[in-house]
Parts: C-alpha cells; structure tokens; sequence
C-alpha cells in the first residue's frame, strides 16, 4: 500500500505550502502518523531553520527532529552536485526518508523550491528523487501573471516529464487562478489528462499571496517601535506618504503599508486616526525611513491608544524602501496561524479532499526497484544480522579500500588474508583508514589455525587420495584457508577473486562445502541495476552449455535469490525465438528446461523459449506472447549458455551504463563468491554486502 505523495512544482512561486498544509491536516483525519519530509531546503544562516520544515512541524505538532526532516541544503546540494556526487546525494536523501517511512503511517515529501538551480535541472531533480523514492506525484503549478496558453503548455510538459520517467501523477493542481478562468483551466486539463488523473484549481487569495508586516519588517532589517505582537497583520499595497496630509488619505486602500519619512509625523498620525475611522479602510501598518527618530511627545501620544498598527523604522531612504518592499516574497510561517487558518480553508473548498484520499489509499504502489533504491534495501539487509566475511586477497590494493568502507559503515565484521607487514604498508600507501583491531590480518603460512585446518581437509578429502603433506600445501593457499574458515564457522562467507581466476576461487568451495539438498550445479546471478528497475541475470559467469535439467536448477536458484533480496521473480527462459516459433536443439532444451520449472515449482511464473526483446519490452511482449505473464515485465533472465549470458550482461552494462552487482555463486552450503580480475572497488563492496545477506539465510 502506498505510504507517501510526493508534492512537486515547475517553477517559484507555486504555493505548495497551500498544498502541504491542506493536505497534512486532511491526512491527520485518516491516519495517527503522518510525517514530513523535504529533499532539499533553502540554506539558512546564523542557525535559522528552514521555515516549511519549521511551521509544518510546530504547527501540526509532529515528532520529527528537525535534522531528520530534510536531506539537503542548497549550499550542501551544490557542492556534492559539483564534485559529482550524485550518487551520495540520492543515497542519503533514500535513507533519510526511509526512516520516516518506518515511523509513520504516511510520509508528505514537499520538493524543492526552483530557488538555485535552473528550472530544467531543479525540475529533473525533483523527478529523480521521486522517482528513487518510489512514490507518486501531486504537481502544483501557479498561474499568477502567465498566459494562460504558456501555463498549459508548462503544466503538460512538467506532466509528460515524470510519466517518461516511469514516475506516476495521482493528481495536477493549478494555484492561485483568476476566478474568471477557473472553469476553463480544469476542463482543458481533463481533456488533456488521463480520466484518471485528478484535477483540481485554486483561485488567487490577495489574504495569502501578500507578506505580512513581520515578512515585510524581517526583510528590510527594520526596527520594530510599536506592535511587534501583532507583525503578523496581511498587507496589501505599498503607499509612499509624501503629499500633504490631505491629499494622501484619498489614496489609502484595505491592508496598505504606509512608507513616510520618520520626520512626517502628521502622516504618521494621520494613518493612526484614518486606521480607526470608520471612514477608511484598516491599514497594515507603517514603515518610518531615514535616520530621524520620532519626538517623545509623539511616542507618549502613541503609547497612549487604545488601538495601534505595527509602527516599524529603517535608516535608508524612502523610496529605495518602498522599492525592496515590493519585492517580497510571502510566506506561510509557523506563528502565523490565520494564514494556516486560511491555506485549509481553501484547500477544503477548493480541492476534492476525498476523492483525493481515497485516490491515496486505493493506489498500488509502483513495484519497480531502482539502482539506488536497491543498493538501500542491501543495505538495510545487511544490518538486520551481523554477519562475519572473509577476504583471502589481502595483497590487493582495491580488496583494502573496499574493506575501509565496510569498517566506516561498521554493519558487518571482516578478516583479511595476507602478510600483516605488507598490509600495513599498504594501507599506508593507499592513505586510507583501517582499524586493525576491528579487523584481524591473518597470514595462512603461520596462522594458529593451520594444523587444526590441515587434518580437517586431509579427512575431508582423504578418499580422494588427498596426502596430509599435500592437504598442508593446499591449506597454506588463501582461497583454500579462507573457504576452511567458513566450512569451520570461523566465518560466514567469503569474496575472493580480484587477483585469482574463478576456478581457484570455487574449487574448494566444491571440494568440501558442496553443493545444496536438491541441487547439483553451483551458478551465478548478476543483478542488473538498470535506470528504472533491477533485473536478476544468471548463468553469466559458471556453466558453459548447461543440461535442460541444469538449467531448470539455474532458473529456480535464480528465482529463489530474487525473492531473497525482494525483487518479485518473473522468469524469462531466453532463447533466440519466442513460443512455439523456433525449431533446433537449442531451443528444444529451452523448452524442457522451463517444462521442468514448471513441474518442480509450478507457483512460479515462467516463460520460455522467449527472445530477450519480447522478455522486457511490454510492446513487443504483447504482440508475441499476448497472454503472457512475464512477456514484456520479466524480472529474472536465465541465458542457455555461458556464452549469450556473459557477453550479454557485459553488453548492458558498458552500452547502457547499468551498475553490474555480482557474480553471486548460489546452489552451494555457505555463501562463495567469485569477483571479476576487473573488478572495482564498488564491485567488491558490493559482493560483501550480498554475501553478508546471503549468510543470514
């Protein structure tokens, strides 16, 4: 069920605070927990907070701390986005408000403001994180001072923006719309919308969209004299107090800042009578400018009413005043409860609150997991049970950088193998941090554990015509020590092939930790992070020209490990026709393989032979398997042989830019993973965590 909306604008100006708050206080009638949550944030100084996160927060009295609420602020955004960290910023906002989601019931995330970046950029930002986050959209759009054909066309593009990215719109919001053209806004955007999609426009409140006298005050730096608890009066227009008195009462108008030299005192006091007189409108209140200071006389006559205004003072001139004044921006701030009063009155009136709600309740989440959504949920995985991981390639500069990482993040425990001197060194070199007594170095030629590990392999393997003198030989190779490790629960897994080919890696691991009850091949699956979704590859790195039976056991291997790390498993059995079409040995063992699935786990769901462009294109799975259950979504691909798989998987990785994780080894005891000679750091990161997950099984 989904647990969250996501409230998106295409420009400044939108008033999605009207939004956030109407929709927060509709919220709180259907769930006990609702959160909030701001990808990024104005940056603020001198310890200032930001003021959506602030009122939202005190206003709806909301258990949040206030560093838990956003992931970024436009100064810290700006440097992580320069120094190319893309990556980290994505990943941080993901955990941020994955910890909410895990609090509350419904988690509101209000995006960014269009304040710094260009509005293209700020735009595809804001789709990038929804679309990480795995959350629908409610796009806001103000009309206030556009055309009314460029804030349609805006509005569409804005939309097909976030469809194109797989990211789906519950519901478009036109804001602050002259009233006269309401009723064609809506009915031009159903007509130009899916009869899904809820439609909904907000007409302009002068009340909401002008600053109040605090805004104005806090704006010009200004000296409040008088009625500082009352700052939060609404404005209306900027009124310079230079004619006689007698003319400028003429031009006073409803919630007018009045903006006079300090030495104009019969202007000052003119507006005091004039805002009590019954004759003329309430004003807002004054600004006094220049460097004068009002006459005691005039401040006892002041402190003397009964009824006041917000009496303000400012050094610069006049007019220069005046001039900033109207530029101000209002805001719907935490102690200014009328303007609160007020966002939730129009959003009841103006919006379809339950159509809204039950459209939120009703909605089935997006089930597609992103890159970095699933480099989270490993993650977090990896953190439910501390797991042990043995590293035997302690000699590799990329296996101790990536051993670094894992101790930074402290969520699972490692031993390396190797020389303690020469990895000491080389931690040196490479001017990385390393914790020594967090992580033991053990060196296999003197290790206290030889003798014992020794015997055990010579009785494991003595059948065979294994020697003791040999078993020692063997036992002093790291792939050997380490696999021994996890065979003695010493440890729960091992990584080993930066630096060694697959069959040094896996011997042992075939020798005596063996495979599974019920299977009899070890093979491998990639994960494939691909833009919008991660797909499960395998045999991409094992077998070459696997039986029809042995590919039945890859398939449902496979499955099993997609449903292990939460992807939903729908097999594709390729081969190069789909259905019935094809003819050849090939495809024939193809068929008995997916026969044999079907037999063996008939709860999974299956397809095969089928072409790999029918497998993940909904189209063209449509029209060749138009009954399908996997044609065009299938989440897990098993290749017939090692040759299509490996070039296959490499192919996608370099030409699309997928990050490849893995090869994972699956259908043996305990969790033995082979790495790439290539291999990155990230790779061997990577294949870590996997295997610290593995062994919680």
């Amino acid at each position: 069920m989904n647990k969250a909306i996501y409230i998106a604008s295409n420009g400044p100006d939108s008033g999605k605070s009207i939004l956030t708050i109407g929709l927060m206080n509709a919220l709180l009638r259907h769930k006990p927990k609702v959160g909030y949550f701001r990808p990024i944030i104005e940056s603020t100084e001198n310890g200032l907070k930001d003021n959506h996160i602030n009122t939202i927060l005190s206003y709806f009295s909301i258990d949040i701390e206030y560093d838990d609420a956003f992931g970024y602020s436009n100064k810290e955004l700006v440097k992580q986005w320069s120094n190319g960290n893309r990556e980290i910023i994505l990943e941080t906002i993901i955990t941020k408000y994955k910890k909410l989601e895990e609090s509350f019931d419904f988690v509101i995330v209000e995006g960014s403001d269009f304040s710094h970046f260009s509005s293209i950029i700020e735009l595809d930002l804001n789709i990038l994180i929804a679309k990480n986050l795995g959350i629908p959209v409610i796009i806001i759009s103000g009309v206030l001072d556009k055309p009314v054909e460029s804030f349609m066309d805006s509005l569409q593009l804005t939309y097909d923006s976030f469809i194109q990215k797989d990211v789906n719109v519950v519901s478009v919001i036109a804001n602050k719309v002259r009233e006269e053209e309401m009723e064609f806004i809506e009915q031009s955007l159903e007509s130009s919308l899916p009869n899904t999609m809820i439609v909904n426009s907000i007409p302009i409140n002068e009340k909401l969209k002008n600053p109040t006298m605090k805004e104005l005050s806090d704006f010009i730096k200004a000296e409040v004299l008088f009625g500082n608890d009352i700052l939060d009066r609404p404005t209306g227009e900027i009124a310079i107090g230079a004619m006689h008195l007698q003319h400028f009462l003429k031009h006073l108008t409803e919630d007018a800042v009045i903006v006079t030299p300090a030495d104009r005192e019969d202007i000052l006091m003119g507006s005091l009578q004039a805002h009590i007189s019954a004759n003329y409108p309430s004003l807002a209140g004054v600004v006094l400018s220049g460097e004068m200071e009002l006459s005691d006389s005039v401040i006892r006559l002041i402190e003397g009413l009964e009824k006041i205004i917000p009496i303000v003072a400012v050094q610069e001139p006049t007019f220069n005043i005046a001039s900033q004044l109207a530029n101000v921006r209002s805001h719907i701030y935490a102690t200014n409860t009328n303007k609160i009063r007020m966002s939730i009155d129009m959003f009841e009136k103006y919006v379809d609150v339950e159509e809204l709600m039950t459209h939120l309740e009703s909605y089935e989440v997006n089930k597609a997991m992103t890159p970095r959504m699933f480099q989270y949920y490993l993650m977090k995985r990896a953190m439910q049970e501390r797991k042990h991981i043995v590293l035997p390639e302690g000699n590799d500069d990329r296996v101790l950088i990536a051993a670094s990482k894992i101790q930074e993040l402290d969520i699972l425990d490692l031993t390396i193998l190797g020389h303690p001197d020469k990895v000491a060194a080389s931690v040196e070199r490479l001017n990385i941090s390393f914790d020594f007594e967090k992580t033991p170095i053990i060196n296999p030629e003197d290790s206290e554990y030889l003798e014992d590990f020794t015997q055990t392999l010579f009785e494991l393997r003595k059948h065979k015509g294994l020697s003791p003198a040999t078993a020692e030989d063997l036992m002093r190779d790291v792939s050997y020590f380490g696999t021994m490790m996890v065979y003695k629960k010493y440890a729960d897994g091992m990584v080993s092939g930066a630096a060694h080919t697959t069959q040094h890696t896996i011997r042992p691991a075939l020798q005596f930790i063996k495979t599974k009850p019920g299977f009899s091949v070890v093979s491998s699956v990639f994960f494939m992070c691909l833009e919008d979704r991660v797909s499960v590859f395998g045999d991409c790195a094992i077998n070459p020209n696997p039986t029809a039976e042995e590919l039945s056991e890859i398939a449902i291997a496979s499955a099993d490990s997609s449903i292990a790390f939460g992807i939903e498993p729908k097999i594709a059995m390729l081969s190069y026709s789909s259905g019935i079409s094809g003819k050849g040995e090939d495809v024939e063992t193809v068929k008995k393989a997916t026969a044999i699935v079907k037999q063996k786990r008939p709860e999974l769901k299956i397809e095969g032979p089928i072409q790999y462009d029918a497998a993940v294109d909904p189209s063209i799975g449509q029209k060749k398997l138009p009954n399908s259950e996997v044609a065009g979504q299938a989440s897990v691909l098993i290749f017939p042989d090692l040759n299509t798989g490996n070039n296959t998987y490499k192919a996608v990785q370099r030409e699309t830019g997928a990050l490849a994780i893995g090869p994972m080894l699956q259908g043996l005891n305990k969790p033995i993973n082979d790495l790439s000679r290539g291999c990155s750091v990230d790779d061997i990161f990577n294949t870590i965590i996997i295997t610290a997950i593995q062994a919680q099984d």
